[in-house]
């Protein structure tokens, strides 16, 4: 697909259903008259992953417009200038005037450069620009400094930990035990051996005649995440309040163990600390949400938190009303589109390393299981945010339909429609009721639900030929 292509396809992600400015690309009704600000954007495309594209000719609210010969020959010698001679060293852009709707726009591709970070001219290299939840912001210093690396093929993941230490010491730091038993194999009696098997799994690498422990290997198998400075702040927070907000707070817990070593007893944690109590011949923990869930939802946290935003851990959070997983950094992708794109991981080889140790589900079937777990104990919608440091999952206890607001209802039809179109199938009148525990009588109430959903533009019909509502069935908006 050529950049083209992709443009208007990314404008199209964009504007439909609900607009919303996606990382990817920015609307623009005119051109800004303060060169710093359009230099920003060059920036933060230019350090982006694919690039980005500045679409002209589209208002704040997604309305398109044709624009002048005159104004479209006034941003390309503009952007053209401020690519040349605004930023550290001059990039090259293209552009391109396409019809979209009806209307003729103006599309400016920013390509991703080799060498990053790409700043603004005559200041320093910590004025970087990044897209971050739709918007252009300015780098933080840490994310600076992972840019530079990952530039240079250094992620995360790969970074030391701790260096120049002897096998002893090693095997002191990290936990590996727990990964012999993961694997289903006995612990060599040679210090070599299990050496060479952390050597494979990237948790430790030689240096001269001592070793140096990855950041891999301290993040999914320390024994204590604060022995690693540059792994301080990035224990999992649990913490549970009396009612519906945090004014009073029952307890907070940390896990400081490596997250492959500890992350099956803190979803054990999460599991205990939101069960009810059912008192019948015995006492017995009821679960409020299925395992499934909280297991894929914490492990998406840690898996694409963004380890370059300080000061923001994993965090769970338990209300009486909601269940919330907060990590660092925003979605690389479209929130409404968690459920059927394939994830963009961050980390890669993290996501890749808790794969084949079976924490992780394979790649982009997490979140399908998750929600369809949900849907199997009739919970409402999980909810997605963001923001431009955050990504944010909430989970909701069963709740009467009665007691659902339309925007409650609409969520849990999309969300129906889209678990179901990954089968290969289509939602329809009946399934709908099944979904919400309803009877055959109450048919008008699914129809409503289903013209609502439809109204917000998330599902449309399957079949745009079939007549009868009472056959119709449906599927979701990008199908």
């Amino acid at each position: 697909m050529n950049w083209k292509e992709k443009a208007l396809r990314l404008l199209k992600d964009s504007l439909y259903p609900i607009p919303t400015e996606l990382n990817e690309i920015d609307w623009k009704s005119g051109l800004s008259d303060k060169t710093d600000k359009l230099a920003q954007h060059l920036s933060a495309f230019a350090n982006m992953q694919g690039g980005g594209i500045l679409v002209f000719g589209v208002n704040n609210d997604g309305s398109c417009f044709n624009l002048s010969k005159t104004a479209i020959d006034e941003i390309v010698q503009k952007l053209g200038n401020i690519a040349q001679n605004n930023l550290n060293y001059p990039i090259q852009i293209a552009h391109a005037i396409m019809d979209y709707d009806g209307c003729s726009l103006l599309f400016v591709h920013i390509p991703e450069q080799q060498d990053k970070p790409v700043y603004l001219r005559g200041k320093d290299i910590f004025t970087s620009y990044h897209r971050s939840a739709g918007q252009t912001v300015k780098m933080s210093k840490g994310q600076v400094k992972a840019l530079i690396a990952l530039s240079a093929g250094l992620s995360f993941e790969k970074q030391i930990a701790l260096k120049n230490l002897t096998i002893k010491e090693i095997l002191s730091y990290l936990n590996y035990e727990f990964l012999f038993k993961i694997l289903d194999k006995n612990v060599p009696t040679s210090t070599d051996s299990i050496i060479s098997r952390l050597e494979d799994f990237k948790m430790c690498e030689r240096a001269g005649e001592l070793w140096n422990i990855t950041n891999l290997g301290a993040i999914l198998f320390a024994r204590d995440l604060n022995s690693f400075p540059n792994m301080q702040g990035r224990e999992v927070i649990v913490r549970k309040y009396v009612s519906t907000n945090n004014r009073q707070q029952e307890f907070e817990q940390h896990a400081t163990l490596g997250y492959a070593v500890g992350f099956e007893g803190l979803v054990d944690y999460i599991m205990k600390h939101t069960a009810r109590e059912q008192i019948e011949i015995k006492r017995e923990a009821v679960p409020i949400y299925p395992r499934i869930a909280i297991r894929e939802f914490v492990a998406n946290a840690l898996v694409h938190q963004d380890f370059a935003v300080s000061g923001m851990p994993v965090t769970i959070e338990i209300f009486s009303n909601r269940l919330t997983i907060t990590n660092a950094g925003a979605p690389l992708n479209d929130i409404n589109r968690l459920i059927d794109l394939p994830p963009q991981s961050r980390n890669e080889l993290l996501a890749q390393t808790m794969f084949l140790l079976g924490i992780c589900e394979r790649r982009g079937s997490g979140i399908d299981r998750a929600v369809a777990a949900i849907e199997g104990m009739s919970l409402p919608a999980v909810r997605f945010t963001k923001s431009e440091q955050h990504t944010r999952v909430f989970l909701f206890p069963q709740k009467d339909i009665k007691d659902m607001t339309k925007n409650e209802k609409v969520e849990i039809c999309y969300q129906h429609a889209c678990i179901v179109y990954e089968d290969g199938k289509a939602i329809n009148n009946q399934s709908l009721r099944e979904r919400f525990g309803l009877n055959k009588n109450d048919s008008s109430v699914a129809s409503r639900i289903i013209s609502d959903t439809m109204e917000a533009g998330l599902i449309k019909p399957a079949d745009t030929e079939t007549n009868s509502k009472k056959y119709m069935s449906y599927i979701p908006y990008y199908g």
